[in-house]
């Protein structure tokens, strides 16, 4: 069975509420998407994948009472995913770039996503209005940069150095050199 957000969300109250079996459910439903995460983004052996999806599940029983229950499950769950795979790049003196911040951002095959989709459309109004449109246009609706490019009436290098200036601005806000 693949979960949804509403059922993970459901498994995680009712474990919190107590309900053990409902947590282990919880747990094992977690495993295949955290490979999934993990083999997207770490580009890592498969025992490192392993490792990363074990010491998730961990944190995700350790620290599950830091979970709100008005908030979504999966942005909680891949937020922690995401501290495990920056941990495990650190102990291993590795850097990884890590793509895909919308991906992060918005779980893909999960219907709510509408908190996270709230705080992709804060970052961008903090963008020139043509990098946002460029980067919501090829990175997060999916759009190929000629596509975007026809529907904005623009060349395909100003859509690519819009999303580069758009991105790289939105990261250097996260790494604390922004505004």
């Amino acid at each position: 069975m693949k979960a949804n957000e509403d059922e993970l969300r459901r498994l995680m109250i009712s474990g919190l509420d107590g309900n053990a079996a409902d947590h282990a459910t919880l747990l094992r439903h977690l495993v295949p998407l955290l490979r999934g995460f993990y083999r997207r983004r770490a580009n890592g052996s498969e025992d490192d994948i392993e490792d990363l999806v074990q010491e998730t599940l961990i944190a995700v029983h350790t620290r599950r009472a830091t979970y709100d229950r008005d908030r979504v499950f999966t942005a909680w769950l891949f937020a922690v995913a995401r501290y495990k795979m920056i941990d495990h790049f650190r102990r291993n003196r590795r850097l990884q770039p890590i793509e895909g911040l919308e991906e992060i951002l918005i779980v893909e095959g999960f219907e709510d996503a509408s908190d996270a989709r709230l705080d992709i459309d804060d970052l961008l109004e903090t963008l020139p209005a043509k990098q946002a449109r460029m980067i919501r246009a090829t990175r997060i609706e999916g759009f190929s940069i000629a596509d975007a490019a026809a529907a904005d009436g623009i060349g395909e290098s100003d859509v690519k150095i819009s999303v580069h200036r758009g991105l790289k601005t939105l990261m250097a806000r996260f790494q604390g050199g922004g505004r």
